[in-house]
């Protein structure tokens, strides 16, 4: 993705999002900022858009690796979208190199209107997680997009409640997947379990055990667990025990 692209269907936007120099001198609301990327938020025309800009790939050898974050995210965008799994559209997207290191680069995504993260619902003790109705039916959509990133092979990395948004007519999107990828084998075994085990670690906070056990055989699509269930429960419960 060396370059940039701006999406056919907001051409419209050029003078603003049609090169990466346009992009970064953009300005907006920001977000969030750490010494890799930040993120705004502006409108135009009364739609809300969101601008990450990365002025680093990581620390040492990853400045020259092939594998970018921006073009990982923007990639990982479209394949769920491709899978079925409500994300939001990507505008524009691109990165520049200089003798191979890379420079900068940027991700551009419409707003998801009317939304907010699953793990501020948490933090507020919001009263939508006292219903039951509600919340079944939130966890069948995570059970679904979760097993649907599976299915393919693929883990997000960072399964977080953050990364899941609800929209007012309780839709659930998946966002911010810089670091999911492809995995064969035992390694996918293990980040199959992290992936669990990063969406139950603010579950036990605030649903209770008969919740957490629904969305997980919501995520197998089946009633009754069998025994490698049980194991991999087990390894789900027990991840994060000794790292935090």
């Amino acid at each position: 993705m060396a370059g940039w692209k701006l999406e056919d269907d907001f051409v419209a936007l050029v003078a603003d999002f049609g090169s990466l120099d346009a992009v970064f001198a953009l300005q907006g609301q920001r977000i969030t900022k750490d010494e890799i990327s930040e993120v705004i938020r502006l409108e135009r025309a009364g739609v809300g858009y969101y601008v990450k800009r990365y002025r680093s790939n990581g620390k040492g050898l990853r400045r020259f690796s092939g594998r970018t974050r921006v073009m990982t995210e923007c990639r990982n965008l479209k394949r769920f979208a491709q899978w079925g799994i409500p994300t939001p559209r990507v505008v524009a997207a691109g990165m520049q190199r200089q003798k191979g290191s890379f420079v900068r680069g940027a991700l551009i995504t419409r707003e998801l209107v009317g939304t907010c993260d699953l793990s501020q619902l948490a933090l507020t003790r919001d009263p939508r997680l006292a219903n039951p109705d509600w919340v079944r039916n939130i966890s069948q959509q995570v059970a679904s997009i979760t097993r649907a990133l599976h299915d393919q092979h693929f883990t997000h990395n960072d399964l977080k409640w953050r990364n899941l948004l609800v929209n007012t007519s309780d839709q659930v999107f998946l966002i911010d997947c810089p670091s999911g990828g492809f995995w064969w084998g035992p390694t996918l075994r293990y980040r199959i379990v992290k992936d669990l085990a990063c969406l139950d670690k603010v579950a036990k906070t605030c649903l209770s055990r008969t919740q957490r056990l629904r969305f997980y055989l919501q995520y197998r699509g089946r009633q009754r667990l069998n025994a490698s269930d049980k194991k991999r429960i087990a390894q789900v419960v027990g991840f994060f025990e000794g790292r935090e």
